[in-house]
């Protein structure tokens, strides 16, 4: 029988054929990371089982993005610790304002065949490269740490084939968003979602990014899209193409879940307060009056975003009844967007623009809503106090649809403006 993508990345890790359902202890981890949120249990972890690290250090990386700037003594001290760990243990060390911990594995890391590792839930993103990629908890991040090992179930893979061209107006944020909504918030535990189709092959790295990273709102242990071209393009850009590994299924292997997706019948997409897999199309909400946009994030937070939602406002004021907030993705993003005039030009519109990092997304700093308060978002997540105020409601979609409503203040089909 033939072998999925993920059947045979960890394969190859393994030495051996391996197949969904079976246990299996990996070795040959390529990054495994934390960040500020977590990093500092993960480090306490460690230290109970010895404090040494069997793993290279230069295969661990450490970020902060979560609260930047830091908003209080105590977080403070707890990045001055994570800081001083990594410099004891020489391990690669991202500070305040380099930017979101997936944004910079992408940058920087990720690779075809890779297996990452970070106590993130959205660690899945790096499978827009053909990376096994996933979240844990910080004991399971200690031990990887501390081993060089770890363990998985291989997970059964689902095939979700989009086919064609998107609409105009449509992006990739509307797909997976269709996606959640038709598989459900716990339709993929476990499941690897493995993506294909010509309107997949389409996308750049970019827009394949914000696939990947939010299959895990549908409860998948991973995503991934087989590495090709536009994989090495990107690569090779950013310094890494001898990195290239084609890798892809093979043609008779096994799949728990068929979908099949027609891209030109899709069109903008919602997720209602209070969970991912409350989507609906676009129409359904509109007019619905909201008082704070937030673009950013590790999904929606990318140069690519930022083009999309310059070209929408095109100059013009947003409403002035709302708030609107953007956070590039990393110091990348933020200088590439300040040099093509797009910072300049949303800030002339009303936005505010904050450090690099997870801003609003994670409800911490970046803007928090006020009771009742109704929130468009580009993040990945709209549960119930998520921005940080359980008495706001989150409705997540496109950069392009966020866009369109802060123009006019309500829910708006960002195909009337573009």
């Amino acid at each position: 029988m033939g072998q999925t993508l993920v059947e045979k990345i960890l394969s190859r890790k393994c030495g051996r054929n391996v197949s969904a359902g079976e246990i299996i202890i990996v070795g040959g981890l390529d990054y495994v990371f934390t960040h500020d949120a977590s990093g500092p249990l993960v480090v306490s972890k460690l230290n109970e089982l010895g404090g040494e690290m069997e793993l290279d250090p230069s295969h661990v990386c450490v970020f902060i993005d979560h609260v930047v700037p830091s908003s209080s003594a105590s977080i403070s001290n707890d990045y001055k610790a994570l800081k001083m760990f990594s410099l004891e243990k020489g391990v690669r060390f991202h500070d305040q304002g380099c930017g979101v911990c997936h944004q910079l594995i992408a940058e920087y890391y990720a690779c075809p065949g890779d297996i990452i590792i970070g106590s993130d839930s959205h660690t899945t993103m790096a499978g827009a490269f053909g990376a096994f990629a996933t979240g844990m908890g910080a004991s399971d991040v200690a031990i990887a740490l501390k081993t060089g090992k770890t363990w998985l179930r291989v997970p059964e893979s689902m095939r979700i084939s989009v086919e064609g061209n998107l609409p105009k107006g449509v992006f990739s944020k509307d797909v997976i968003l269709k996606v959640i909504g038709m598989v459900g918030a716990e339709g993929a535990n476990y499941k690897s979602m493995e993506f294909h189709g010509s309107a997949i092959r389409k996308m750049n790295m970019e827009e394949r990014m914000t696939i990947t990273n939010m299959v895990v709102e549908a409860g998948a242990k991973c995503g991934i899209i087989p590495p090709d071209g536009e994989t090495r393009k990107y690569l090779e850009k950013m310094g890494r193409g001898d990195r290239y590994l084609k890798i892809e299924p093979d043609g008779d292997a096994e799949y728990s879940d068929d979908i099949s997706i027609e891209a030109s019948d899709l069109e903008p997409m919602v997720a209602l307060p209070h969970n991912v897999d409350n989507v609906v199309p676009v129409e359904e909400v509109l007019g619905k009056r909201i008082d704070v946009v937030f673009f950013g994030s590790c999904t929606n937070g990318r140069m690519e975003d930022f083009k999309v939602i310059d070209r929408i406002i095109g100059g013009e004021k947003i409403d002035g009844s709302i708030r609107a907030i953007a956070t590039p993705a990393s110091r990348n993003v933020y200088l590439q967007a300040l040099k093509a005039g797009i910072i300049e030009r949303l800030t002339s519109a009303g936005i505010v623009i904050t450090p690099p990092g997870c801003g609003l997304c994670i409800g911490v700093v970046g803007g928090i809503p006020a009771d009742g308060e109704a929130v468009l978002s580009t993040a990945n997540r709209n549960f119930l106090g998520r921005a940080g105020n359980p008495k706001a409601h989150i409705y997540l979609s496109s950069p392009a649809t966020a866009a369109a409503s802060a123009l006019y203040g309500v829910i708006t089909d960002p195909r009337e403006v573009m």
